[in-house]
């Protein structure tokens, strides 16, 4: 069984910017596995820009934003295999994968990321009445059959649920000469972006219905149509609102769902609310040595924010394998998502064992205006920053300084919540 220091799972933005960065923390050993047949992940089909103002101070498109780092793993000599599916993950960190050259294999490693990205929630997640005709897709796969293949789904298209890559795909496939009729969200705010909505559908005169959704799939061998009808509070549809479409395409982009089969079955503690792995401020999940960062954490909106968590993942587990962790004193704060916010990663936070300066990302509930974002440490509020506008289509984080929660040996609880003004 061959041995490694670092095994990451998963070559794309997350596992490279972790192997990057454990890299250049000193630890040699490194190998990165991915199925796809080449390194970058999903960023290979996102040719629109937007990507890497945070990392790079420059807008790219997301095969140029792939490519540096593309370009950092290969100049540092890190090892990986294409093509090659990770099968099962052990308790003691001993990873069995498979692939054509060298078909099952194990390899030892002494600390495994997690870096395995999110999928799309599919058809049948849905409960959508009607016939199951062609021209279904999810919005990522007409991405990559526009993007990667070269083919048009469709030419009259109906969009359900506004989530980014819905947003773009409905400026992309009118780039491409077809009519996108409607785009239909069952909440009342969208899952996207501002700059999304702005630049994909409102400069394209596409229009966003917001408590909408699809009731009726018309069609036997392809789509001819779709019924859309306004929801109630409970996401109900209303009677006597419905209205048809005729079109030859559906698009799908109601959420993305984090890729954690592996996780699960190696033990690692869930979030039922991020449905990823619970980590705590070294990105470490509850066995050790076992690290997760990037979609497969949670998702995330933008990729830069991507790296800079999975370089944060690559340096702990760097620190972790040299032996360099000081112990722990015992001192564990909890957490406490509450009013309005929804979850925060990390879930636990060890002041000894943190940088200087931790960024806690968390999403909110609902659309809220004029508000403040509040921090108590226990009982005292020490952050009380206000907000003109909080979505949950855009993340949200907090900065906590080491030192700061040094000078509170006693606390128990960090409690992040929204509060009206």
């Amino acid at each position: 069984m061959k041995a490694y220091d670092i095994v990451i799972v998963g070559g794309g933005p997350a596992g490279l910017a972790a192997a990057v960065s454990a890299k250049n923390s000193g630890v040699d050993s490194i190998l990165i596995l991915e199925r796809d047949k080449e390194l970058g992940g999903i960023l290979n089909q996102c040719i629109h820009n937007g990507f890497g103002l945070h990392t790079f101070k420059e807008e790219l498109t997301g095969p140029e934003y792939a490519a540096r780092f593309i370009a950092q793993v290969k100049e540092l000599g890190i090892e990986y295999k294409l093509h090659t599916m990770v099968m099962d993950i052990s308790h003691e960190k001993v990873v069995t994968a498979m692939n054509r050259e060298d078909g099952m294999f194990q390899i030892q490693a002494k600390a495994v990321i997690l870096a395995m990205g999110c999928r799309e929630r599919a058809r049948g997640a849905l409960n959508i009445p009607g016939y199951r005709p062609a021209g279904i897709f999810s919005a990522g796969t007409a991405q990559r059959l526009v993007n990667r293949e070269g083919y048009l789904p469709g030419r009259e298209v109906v969009i359900l649920g506004s989530g980014d890559i819905g947003l773009i795909m409905a400026r992309r496939m009118t780039f491409e000469g077809a009519k996108v009729k409607v785009v239909a969200e069952l909440m009342p705010y969208s899952g996207g972006l501002k700059r999304n909505i702005v630049q994909c559908l409102d400069d394209y005169g596409i229009p966003l219905k917001l408590s909408h959704t699809v009731v009726d799939i018309r069609g036997k061998e392809r789509v001819t149509g779709v019924t859309i009808a306004q929801v109630d509070s409970k996401g109900k549809p209303i009677p006597g609102t419905e209205e048809d479409y005729d079109c030859d395409t559906l698009l799908l982009s109601c959420g993305l769902i984090p890729e954690n089969e592996l996780s699960r079955e190696a033990g690692v503690e869930m979030s039922p609310v991020t449905s990823g792995p619970i980590v705590n401020e070294s990105l470490e999940t509850n066995i050790e040595g076992v690290f997760a960062c990037g979609n497969v954490l949670h998702v995330h909106d933008l990729v830069d924010f991507v790296s800079e968590e999975a370089g944060a993942a690559g340096k702990n587990a760097a620190a972790y394998v040299k032996g360099e962790r000081k112990e722990a004193a015992g001192q564990v704060i909890k957490m406490n998502p509450i009013e309005g916010v929804r979850y925060t990663v990390p879930s636990t936070i060890r002041p000894d064992q943190m940088e200087d300066k931790l960024t806690v990302r968390f999403r909110v509930g609902g659309v809220y205006k004029n508000c403040y974002i509040s921090v108590y440490f226990d009982d005292e509020r020490v952050i009380h920053r206000k907000r003109p506008v909080v979505a949950p289509g855009e993340m949200e984080e907090i900065k906590l300084e080491k030192a700061k929660l040094l000078t509170y040996p006693d606390l128990k609880t960090i409690t992040v919540k929204i509060e009206e003004a």
